[in-house]
């Protein structure tokens, strides 16, 4: 009997031997990629601690929780505190400060749920020793477009009351007055009229007083100083 070829069938009865399994390479592992890798990983790592620190950062600050008018003296029922993850781009009163803002005024109208930051409060009286305060109201054609803010300086202008006939043909220079808005209203429901209290110097005040009276005023922004 001769002997089988390599590429003859197995005759039957007879079993095959074992086939080797192909050898396969190993990939070297590059020490650099490794180190490469791990520094991306610890980089990451890092980045979500530092994100996590950040959300976790909370801060206490003062809010507000009641309606507060212009000038009126801030007491503690007026405040409350909460906790925020605050931006520190904002300017807000901490918590810890609470006590220094009691029994400062309010420079502006301040509304519940807003946070209190240091601008909005004053140690001083909006209106001043030798002052007096004037309330005008202004019709909506004669409200500014520009927003009237507490501390704005404005010039109180006297004009002839509507109808009446300027005989004073010499005179090409209205009387003026200066004058610094305290508070603002907002519009009155059907009228729109806006009702502004206007501080002026304490000799100035009965004039004033007197041209609102007549329908003899116009209230004018004055250029902010320095420009």
């Amino acid at each position: 009997m001769g002997t089988p070829s390599a590429n003859s069938v197995p005759q039957h009865g007879q079993v095959a031997g074992p086939v080797a399994p192909p050898r396969v390479s190993a990939r070297r592992r590059r020490p650099g990629v490794i180190a490469l890798s791990l520094a991306l990983i610890a980089a990451g790592g890092a980045g979500v601690a530092v994100l996590l620190l950040q959300v976790g950062h909370r801060a206490q600050v003062v809010t507000v929780v009641r309606d507060v008018q212009v000038g009126q003296i801030l007491t503690e029922r007026d405040l409350g505190t909460a906790s925020i993850s605050l931006d520190p781009a904002v300017k807000a009163v901490h918590a810890d400060d609470v006590k220094a803002v009691v029994g400062k005024r309010a420079a502006v109208e301040l509304k519940p749920g807003s946070l209190l930051t240091p601008s909005q409060v004053t140690k001083d009286s909006l209106v001043k020793a030798g002052e007096q305060l004037v309330p005008i109201g202004l019709k909506p054609e004669q409200v500014p477009a520009t927003s009237l803010v507490p501390g704005q300086k404005v010039d109180l202008v006297h004009v002839p009351a509507q109808g009446a006939t300027d005989t004073d043909k010499t005179s090409t220079t209205p009387e003026t007055i200066a004058g610094r808005i305290v508070k603002a209203s907002k519009a009155a429901p059907g009228t729109g009229i806006v009702v502004v209290d206007v501080a002026t110097s304490a000799a100035d005040g009965p004039t004033v007083a007197a041209w609102v009276s007549a329908s003899a005023l116009r209230l004018v922004l004055a250029a902010p100083d320095g420009s």
